[in-house]
C-alpha cells in the first residue's frame, strides 16, 4: 500500500478494503490510547486537510448522540485494556464546549484512562467558561493552534483569528493549570522570511508554555487551499527553505532552554511532554476517526449523517485493511523514529523476547547511521539532527501522498468499497 508504487507491486500488499462487518473489535489489546474526533468548525480554515465541517447545532447534536452510542458499542470490549491516554482532535473541539464536557465525561466513567486528557484548541473558541470545562472533565493538556503572530500572515492563510487572540489564549491557557500547554506554529507561509520565522518563535518560547511544536504549510490538493483561486499561487515550500527554517527552529529553542523531543516539537526541561499521534495501539471514535488495534487499521465514515445513521446497529466503519506483525512492527518503528529514540528494551516489551530490534531492522538501521542520520549507543538508536530533517521529508512525502489520497477519497463519498493507494 505504498503510495505511488504502481499497481502490479501492491498485489501482495494489503489495500484498504470496505469490510466492517469482518474487523474484530479490540479484544485482548492490552494497551492503548483513545481518539475522540469533533469534525466541526465555526470557521474552515483552507488549509487545513482535517475531515471538518461547519457547525451547526442541530448536526452537533446528531454527531453527538453517535459519539455516546459509538462508545457504548466498544465499552465491553475494551475491559481489562489499559487505556494510556485519551486524545481529542478536530475540526475545532471546543466549537461546542458543553458538548465536548458530556463526550469526556462520558469517556471517563466507561473507560480508566490512566494517563493524559489531551485536546486541541483554537484561540478564537477557548474562553474562560470553555477553560473551566475543560478543567471539571478532567483535562490535563492543551495544544494551542496559533499558527503564526503575525496578523498578515493569519490572513493569507485564511486563519479566523488575529494575533492578539492568540496572544491571550496562550496566556490564559498558562494561567488555568493544565499540566502541559503546546502551542502550535506554521512555518513555510507564503511571503514568510526567515526573519519574520524566528520573530514568532523568539514571542513563544519567552512565553511561560511547556512545549513548542512547528508544522510547515502542507499543500493538500484536496483541501479548500489546494482547490481555491484564492490561493492558486501556494506550493510546496522549497526543501532548502524548510531546512533553514527548521535549523532555526532548533537553534533557538536550544538558546531558550528547551529541548527536541520530536521531529517537530521542543519542551522544556522537566515537563510533561504533549503528543498526538505516537500511540501504538489506539481506537477512534467520531467521523473519520483511525484505530489501529495490531490485527487490523481501519478508519471511520468521513460523513456525520451515515455516521449517525448506522449507529448503534454497527460500527461506522468505512475501510478497513489488515496489519500483520511486521507491518506492525513498522508502524511503532516509524513513530519511535519520529520521537528521535528506538529503545531495544521497548521494543522487546511490546513485541516479545523472541524479537530484538536489530534482528527485525538492523538492516535498515545499520546503513542510516553510516550515512550519519543515526547512533547506536547502549539502549538502542538515536536519530541525529540530520536525521530528523529526513523524517521530516518522508513524513512530508507521507502526508501528501498517502493521506492525500485516502482523506481526499474519504472525505468525498461515505462508503467506499476499495482504495488502491
Amino acid at each position: 500500500m505504498s503510495p505511488g508504487w504502481p499497481a502490479e507491486a501492491n498485489e501482495d500488499l494489503p489495500v484498504p478494503r470496505s469490510v466492517a462487518t469482518e474487523v474484530p473489535f479490540p479484544c485482548g489489546v492490552s494497551h492503548a490510547g483513545l481518539y475522540l474526533h469533533i469534525p466541526f468548525c465555526s470557521h474552515l480554515c483552507p488549509f487545513c486537510p482535517y475531515n471538518r465541517c461547519s457547525y451547526e447545532a442541530m448536526a452537533f447534536t446528531r454527531f453527538e448522540q453517535a459519539a455516546h452510542q459509538e462508545i457504548d458499542l466498544y465499552q465491553p470490549h475494551l475491559a481489562g485494556t489499559a487505556i494510556g491516554s485519551l486524545y481529542v482532535g478536530g475540526g475545532t473541539p471546543t466549537v461546542d464546549p458543553a458538548g465536548l464536557g458530556r463526550l469526556l465525561d462520558h469517556l471517563r466513567r466507561v473507560f480508566e484512562i490512566g494517563g493524559p486528557t489531551c485536546v486541541e484548541l483554537h484561540p478564537a473558541n477557548m474562553d474562560d467558561k470553555c477553560l473551566a470545562i475543560l478543567r471539571a472533565a478532567g483535562v490535563s493538556q492543551v495544544s494551542i493552534g496559533v499558527e503564526s503572530l503575525s496578523d498578515e500572515l493569519l490572513g493569507r492563510i485564511g486563519r479566523s483569528h488575529d494575533a492578539a487572540t492568540a496572544r491571550d489564549g496562550v496566556d490564559r491557557a498558562v494561567e488555568a493549570g493544565f499540566d502541559s500547554v503546546n502551542v502550535d506554529l506554521m512555518f513555510a507561509l507564503p511571503g514568510q522570511s526567515l526573519e519574520d520565522w524566528e520573530s514568532d518563535l523568539a514571542e513563544i518560547l519567552k512565553r511561560p508554555v511547556d512545549q513548542v511544536s512547528t508544522y510547515p504549510l502542507f499543500g493538500f490538493p484536496y483541501s479548500d487551499l489546494g482547490r481555491s483561486e484564492r490561493f492558486g499561487g501556494i506550493r510546496r515550500p522549497a526543501g532548502r527553505q524548510v531546512r533553514r527554517m527548521l535549523a532555526a527552529t532548533d537553534r533557538r529553542a536550544r538558546e531558550a532552554g528547551f529541548e527536541r523531543c520530536a521531529v517537530w516539537s521542543w519542551i522544556r526541561p522537566g515537563r510533561k511532554k504533549f503528543s498526538s499521534v505516537t500511540r501504538h495501539h489506539y481506537v477512534g471514535f467520531g467521523p473519520s476517526a483511525a484505530s489501529m488495534i495490531g490485527s487490523h487499521f481501519y478508519v471511520n465514515t468521513f460523513d456525520v449523517d451515515a455516521y449517525a445513521a448506522c449507529l448503534p446497529a454497527r460500527r461506522p466503519i468505512a475501510l478497513a485493511m489488515p496489519a500483520d506483525r511486521r507491518l506492525e512492527m513498522a508502524y511503532w518503528l516509524f513513530w519511535r523514529a519520529y520521537e528521535l529514540e528506538i529503545n531495544d528494551d521497548a521494543f522487546t516489551s511490546v513485541f516479545g523476547s523472541g524479537e530484538s530490534l536489530d534482528g527485525v531492522f538492523g538492516m535498515l538501521l545499520r546503513p542510516l547511521a553510516v550515512a550519519g542520520m543515526m547512533r547506536r549507543h547502549q539502549k538502542g538508536w538515536s536519530i541525529t539532527g540530520s536525521g530528523a530533517y529526513w523524517i521530516h521529508r518522508v513524513q512530508n512525502e507521507y502526508s501528501l501522498n498517502y493521506i492525500n489520497r485516502l482523506w481526499g477519497k474519504c472525505r468525498a463519498q461515505p462508503w467506499l468499497a476499495e482504495i488502491v493507494l
